[in-house]
Parts: structure tokens; C-alpha cells; sequence
């Protein structure tokens, strides 16, 4: 038998980052799509095309399909779930304290659907979810159907979100791969019918089962979280023995075996995915009576990374940072992105704030988000020159492509002291030191200093 969308009517239950992203990229290949949020002012600001997060290219898609009345937003849950056969689950899954993922809203969108679904539906996890969760979905589904006294058919699913912020749209509409875990030749024909237009590239539908796609997507993102601290641990040391981690990354890079992507030191991994994903992985490990060893090392690397420029910082000026003005560029945690989420400049902020700098600071897009972490305790500038003016020094956060190629005749006028910490080995410590900067970055011994080791480094 052959399953069909019926009319190709969809809702996403979530407005935030993943809902937005899959809603808009469905509607743009002509899906009807409801896209649901129980934040009231939200869904007002959405429909005045006011989109509540950075993600170049979104809010023109969102704009060019609401008008072709493809892409709806909406608080009426009932509403939209009885109108569809496919209902996409994007909600939030935030880590509670123990680092397991909070699950309370993915359980109150399963219940949801159990009051009001009267058709068969398929119920799709795309919230990053534990291993077991589409047990618990199906589980509140059958009980609120139980209340009522009925008896619909209905499938769960699970389709993890491999996005990129800053490119999340060219993830969506070309993808690598979809993961699809599924349990019924229903739900994988519907699923494979839904994403067609997707494939087109060549770029193959995985199906499995259920428990496994829900572990791919911890899995993907711990890997790659494991090549960033793998090679900011690598740089440590390189700085220690006199080694170039530039040099050695192209080395290593060359080996298709390990590749050249997610091997860039810097000072370490943020956001909404590999944080909580890491931990969340770990507990689950620990759940079964499992210790991942490798991921508490990961962890464990990343967060004394980003420590690294700040220690650079402290150590140049002798241990005292009182009454020094620090200029930052960049506080989200990438380019492309507001998302301050887990970002190595608040950690960063935070110990000079502590030490008792002054900080001015300019993000290209962050600049408003930044407000909801450090109130009035810096200063925020419009442009990164400004950032400068007076500043004992320069720290380069985020490699936001308008701070590569900088006038540094003008950045050297502006500074008191002509000093660059580069976080993202963006710049050239030949090409620096020869205009007159003390220059420092990652993983390459610019000068006799001493480490965050206590070790002198190799000059």
C-alpha cells in the first residue's frame, strides 16, 4: 500500500531555532506548514515578520512564503495537529543539572497530540532527545488517547537536525544525509515521501531504527566536539615544545583517514548542540552503568580551554588586569549566529570582569543578545575600531570574516599598547610582529612567555 501526505499539510511544534528552520525550508518546497509556539508575543512578532533569531537567509524565506500563505504561525496546537498528518516535534531540551537533557516539553507536545489527534498522525522527534525518549512519546500519546476513550492509529519517529548555524538553510535544503528511525513501513514512506525534494543532490535517506537514529545525533556531535578538544589539547602542547599547531594541523589534516574539518585550534566549543549534547551522552552512559572516558576528557579539555586567552591576557600583564581596558571583537560562539549559548566570551568576560579590567566590546549581530549576559558590566560599541580607542590590548573572540584583513596601521594608532591575543589564529605572527604588535594566539610559541603550565616556553 502506498501512503501519501494528504495535501502535504505539516506542523512544527516550536519556534526556536530548529522549528523556524525546518518550517520555512518545508515551505519553501511548497509544503503547507503550521508552525506552532505557546509563546504568544512571539508568534505576534513572527507573523510582523520580526524573527527572533540571526540565520542569514531566514527571514527573507519566511517572509516569501508566508506571503504565498505556505507558512503559517500560530498558538492554536489543537488546531494545527488535527490539521496534519505529519507533526514535527522542535521544542527545547535544555540540560538540567545533572546534564541529562529536560524532556518535559517534548512530553507535553506528545500529550498534546494524544488530545487531538482523529486521524492517523505521525509523531516526529526532531528536538535532540535521548536514547529511549520515542518510548516516553508513545507512552503520553497512548495515555491521553486512553482518557479519551479511543482508539487512532498513530507512529512515532525520529529525524535528529544536522544544522549548522550560520548555514543551517544550505544544511536543510542540501543535506548530507537525513537520518530517518522509523518502526513501520508507514511512517518510512510518508517520511521518504516528505523529503524527496531534498535528495535531489544524491545525497542518501538513512533509515533505521528508532534508538539508533536518536543515538546518531549525540554521536555525531560528540565526534566532532572530540576533534575540537583533541586538537586544542594538541596546540597546548605544541606551544610548550616549540611546535607550529598550524603546520601540524595541515599535516594531519592531509590523512583522509582523519580529514581537514573540526581541526582549527582556538579557544574552544560552544553553542546550543556540542555542550549539551557531551553532557547529555555522558549521562545517559552513566545511566547504564557506562563511563564514557573519552567524553569527560573532551569536556574536561574544553572548559579549561577557554581559560587559555585570558591566562595569556593575565600572564602579559604581569598578573594584574586592574583598571586594564581590554578591547574584544566577537562575543557569539561562531560566526553567522547571535547564539551567546556556552560561548568561550563569556567565560572569558567574566575573568576580566573579575580581575577587574574594563571591556569594550563589538559583535557584528550578538550585540543585543550579549545584553542578557552582562547587563551594563561592559561597553558595548558599534563598530570594532571603536572597541580600540585607549585599549591596552585586543582579544579576537569570534572570526567573523570583517575582522580578518583590519587596518592594523589604524588598530595600532588606537591601541595604548600594541598587543593582539588572537583566539582563532586568524592573523599572521610573522606579518604582526613585523608591524610592531606583541602578538599571541594558539598553539604557536610567539614569544618567550610562560605558559598556562608554569612551563617557560621554547623560544
Amino acid at each position: 500500500m502506498s501512503y501519501k501526505i494528504k495535501n502535504m499539510n505539516i506542523a512544527i511544534i516550536g519556534s526556536g531555532y530548529v522549528g523556524l528552520v525546518t518550517g520555512a525550508c518545508f515551505s519553501e518546497v511548497g509544503i503547507k506548514v503550521n508552525c506552532v509556539d505557546i509563546d504568544q508575543n512571539k508568534i505576534d512578532n513572527l507573523n510582523k515578520g520580526i524573527i527572533p533569531i540571526y540565520e542569514p537567509g531566514l527571514e527573507e524565506m519566511i517572509s516569501r512564503n508566508m506571503k504565498k500563505d505556505r507558512l503559517n504561525f500560530t498558538t492554536d496546537i489543537a488546531t494545527a495537529i488535527k490539521e496534519s498528518e505529519v507533526v514535527f516535534i522542535c521544542v527545547g531540551t535544555p540540560p538540567d543539572e545533572d546534564g541529562s537533557a529536560d524532556l518535559k516539553h517534548v512530553i507535553a507536545v506528545a500529550r498534546d497530540c494524544g488530545k487531538y489527534i482523529d486521524n492517523y498522525t505521525l509523531v516526529v522527534t526532531k528536538s535532540t532527545v535521548p536514547v529511549g525518549t520515542s518510548l516516553k512519546v508513545k507512552k503520553a500519546i497512548n495515555e491521553e488517547l486512553e482518557k479519551r476513550n479511543v482508539n487512532i492509529e498513530f507512529d512515532v519517529a525520529s529525524n535528529p537536525e544536522f544544522l549548522k548555524e550560520g548555514a543551517a538553510i544550505d544544511d536543510f535544503l542540501k543535506p548530507d544525509r537525513i537520518v530517518l528511525g522509523t518502526e513501520s513501513s508507514r511512517a518510512e514512506e510518508l517520511l521518504s515521501s516528505l523529503y524527496k525534494p531534498f535528495i535531489l543532490n544524491g545525497h542518501p535517506i538513512i533509515f533505521m531504527d528508532i534508538v539508533s537514529a536518536e543515538m546518531t545525533k549525540y554521536a555525531a556531535n560528540s565526534m566532532l566536539a572530540t576533534k575540537i578538544s583533541f586538537i586544542n589539547d594538541i596546540a597546548n602542547l605544541c606551544e610548550i615544545v616549540g611546535a607550529n599547531i598550524n603546520k601540524v594541523r595541515k599535516g594531519i589534516g592531509s590523512d583522509a583517514r582523519i580529514g581537514n574539518k573540526f581541526i582549527y585550534p582556538g579557544i574552544g566549543y560552544g553553542g546550543s548542540c556540542f555542550p549539551k549534547d557531551v553532557k547529555a551522552l555522558i549521562k545517559t552512559a552513566s545511566d547504564y552503568n557506562y563511563d564514557l572516558q573519552v567524553l569527560q576528557a573532551v569536556e574536561s579539555v574544553n572548559k579549561s580551554q577557554k581559560l587559555v586567552l585570558f591566562n595569556k591576557i593575565k600572564t602579559y600583564f604581569n598578573g594584574d588586569l586592574k583598571g586594564k581596558k581590554v578591547a574584544i571583537w566577537g562575543l557569539s560562539f561562531k560566526p553567522k549566529t547571535d547564539d551567546m549559548r556556552e560561548a568561550p566570551s563569556l567565560e572569558i568576560v567574566k575573568k576580566l570582569l573579575e580581575e577587574g579590567a574594563n571591556v569594550k566590546a563589538y559583535d557584528p549581530v550578538a550585540l543585543e543578545e550579549s545584553k542578557h549576559y552582562f547587563g551594563e558590566t561592559i561597553t558595548y560599541c558599534d563598530d570594532q575600531y571603536e572597541t580600540l580607542i585607549d585599549a591596552d590590548c585586543l582579544a579576537v573572540l569570534t572570526e567573523w570574516s570583517e575582522f580578518r584583513i583590519p587596518n592594523f596601521n589604524v588598530v595600532s594608532k588606537l591601541l595604548s599598547t600594541p598587543v593582539v591575543f588572537d583566539g582563532r589564529n586568524i592573523y599572521d605572527k610573522n606579518e604582526l610582529q613585523n608591524l610592531g604588535f606583541d602578538y599571541f594566539c594558539i598553539g604557536i610559541n610567539t614569544t618567550k612567555e610562560t605558559s598556562k603550565f608554569g612551563l617557560s616556553l621554547v623560544s
